[in-house]
């Protein structure tokens, strides 16, 4: 019986897998990871936000660039909107609903980029964060599932896992799509990482 289950599980997540993998789905990556990597070498910084789950992905996300992913290369600019106190204060004083947004208005400029994520695409801070985004001139990347939700109509770019049934699934496929940008973002900017130059580095990305 558990080895059923375990099989049951694998074989969902590949089906959810195979309906995303889409010529359709493929472009919107790579469109997705050139945005994010015109605005890095343009001076701009990308910011991440979710719920849950979607929050550690949020986090995964940002660690990676900030960080490293496979190869050594300078840190980008990437941040997650994570801070617990920071969220605390804010969903104590304005509601949660504001956690998200009020980050941007503090710290988002025009040119930069938001990612949001969404198994459901109608987390209320989520929404508002996608809002104050776009108010200010700042491009939304939205990671939603099943049928996009309310953020499909407050986004600039929706790549969407097509997937009706329990959020675990539509994550489990929205890790990959960040694993992947993320190698983009990096060759986009740097290039074939296994000949990575530091000479070559960007001028906006040179440290002092």
């Amino acid at each position: 019986m558990a080895v059923e289950m375990v099989q049951a599980a694998f074989d969902e997540m590949a089906d959810a897998l195979k309906r995303f993998s889409t010529t359709d789905s493929f472009q919107k990556v790579d469109i997705a990871a050139t945005i994010i990597a015109r605005a890095i070498v343009g001076g701009n910084r990308v910011f991440s936000c979710g719920n849950g789950g979607s929050m550690c992905d949020a986090m995964h996300f940002a660690e990676e660039l900030s960080g490293k992913f496979r190869r050594n290369r300078p840190a980008l600019p990437a941040i997650a909107i994570s801070d617990p106190s920071y969220l605390s204060c804010v969903a104590n004083d304005f509601g949660y609903q504001a956690v998200f947004s009020r980050y941007l208005e503090a710290f988002g400029k025009e040119g930069d980029i938001l990612l949001t994520l969404s198994t459901s695409g109608n987390s209320q801070n989520v929404l508002e964060a996608a809002k104050a985004a776009q108010k200010l001139g700042i491009f939304v990347i939205s990671l939603t599932g099943n049928d996009g939700g309310r953020l499909a109509l407050q986004t600039d770019l929706e790549i969407r896992v097509p997937h009706n049934g329990y959020a675990d699934r539509i994550q489990e496929i929205h890790i990959k799509i960040i694993h992947t940008l993320i190698q983009l973002i990096e060759y986009k900017i740097f290039g074939d990482l296994n000949l990575y130059n530091p000479t070559s580095i960007p001028k906006t990305l040179q440290h002092s």
